[in-house]
Formats: C-alpha cells, structure tokens, sequence
C-alpha cells in the first residue's frame, strides 16, 4: 500500500532537508518546498516533486499543494519548517530585519497550515508538524523579535490543536536547541554571532538535524489517536 503525501517547507537545506531524507526513506511521497530549487533537487530523492517557492506567497504554497495531491494523493503530513533567524541587539537592529522574520516564521507558517488544514479535516485525518525552537519557551539576548516569532508558533499550535483535536488532526510542535545546521547564514550582526559561537564551543557543539528529523518521524508514526504535543530536543550540555 503506497504511503501518503508529506509536504516539507523549507527543505533545501538543515532539518528541513535531513526530515525529507528520513520520511523518503520510509517510504513517502514529498513535496519540498523552498526558495532553493537546486538543493532540493540535489537530495535525489524518490517520488520527491521540488518546487521554488517562498512561504510568504500563500497563492503559490497553495498551487504547490494542489498540483503534488493531484500527482500523490492527499497530504497527511505538514512539516511546517521554513523560517529564518535573524539575531541582533533589537536596539540597533535594522527592522528591515524584524520585517523579514515575521513575514516568514509568522505569515509563512500560516499559509502553509491554510493549504492543508482543510482537506485534513474533512478526511479526519492529518498531522502539522511546526518548527519552534527552545527560544519559543525562553528568551535568550539577541533573539527578540525571532523568540517573539517563535512563541507566535507555540501559541497558535495550541489554538490549533483545540480546533483540529475533534476532527482527528494532530499539531506537533518540534522545538530544538542548538543544531548543526545553517542558521547561522542569516545572522548579520558580528558580535551577535560571535556570541552564539562562543556559547556554541562551551557546550561541546550543536547536535545533528538528522536527530531533529527521527523525532519527528518517530511521533508521526504513532497511531493517529496518540499526539506528542511537543518534542523540545537540545544538546545535553545545553542547560538553559
């Protein structure tokens, strides 16, 4: 029996990339969606349509749905990962840089539930997996306006589970700490990102996206009617 349509936003690169792995290699069918075509065609993976969107086209995020359910079936799975970190002082901040982050980790997130959300539940059946952070349960210097963006996440998944508890549909919030990833690359501010580094050293390294993405295979695979609401997963060495 063929498996069903995972939509993975933000798949080009990091945990978006290494959860497409994991749910190609169990069998899935996917839709990867990012503003990098070539990185996602460059994972060759089976049964994977690759489109170049940005989430903050709701229009094109729903054209991208419509046309991989018409090629793979119905979308049983979100992983509702695209987002972007732009870390600074907030006091010297560009808020060109505020406008960005919100527009992508906020807007971005919402339009990519609003293509699935509907068809989940008149199937009764369905699970939006949303990228958090542990900075959507504490704030950390430098992280103002993404942790704001971040508890935007945790607090619209737990409307979001009230809402779809009923009709069967599951919201998991997947929250990492540090992990070996790109984020990085959206930092612009020196001594922001001699900070994270210095803080990244003390404890011994981030851990891999490979981890994040068995995580989130692992609660996707439970029987639908048991929910792990929320996976937050860190470094041992990282205590706060």
């Amino acid at each position: 029996m063929a498996k069903p349509l995972v939509v993975i936003t933000g798949a080009s690169s990091g945990i978006g990339a290494a959860t497409a792995q994991a749910f190609a290699a169990d069998g899935h069918p996917l839709l990867l969606l990012a503003r990098r075509l070539d990185r996602m065609e460059a994972l060759g993976l089976p049964d994977a349509m690759c489109r170049k969107v940005d989430v903050r086209d709701r229009e094109a995020v729903h054209r991208a749905v419509a046309e991989a359910e018409a090629a793979y079936g119905p979308t049983d799975c979100l992983f509702n990962n695209a987002g972007i970190a732009r870390l600074a002082d907030v006091t010297r901040q560009d808020p060109k840089e505020w406008d960005e982050t919100i527009a992508i980790n906020i807007n971005g997130v919402m339009n990519a539930v609003h293509a699935v959300m509907a068809g989940m539940i008149q199937r009764r059946h369905g699970t939006i997996v949303q990228m958090s952070s542990i900075a959507g349960r504490k704030v950390y210097p430098d992280h103002t306006v993404y942790c704001g963006t971040k508890y935007f996440v945790h607090g619209v998944s737990d409307s979001l589970r009230q809402h779809l508890a009923p009709h069967d549909v599951r919201v998991v919030v997947i929250s990492p700490g540090v992990i070996e990833t790109e984020v990085l690359d959206h930092v612009t501010d020196p001594k922001t990102l001699a900070n994270y580094r210095a803080n990244k050293v003390r404890i011994g390294g981030g851990i891999s996206a490979d981890h994040v993405a068995q995580s989130i295979l692992f609660a996707y695979r439970m029987p639908q009617n048991v929910l792990i609401q929320e996976i937050c997963i860190t470094p041992t060495r990282q205590e706060y």
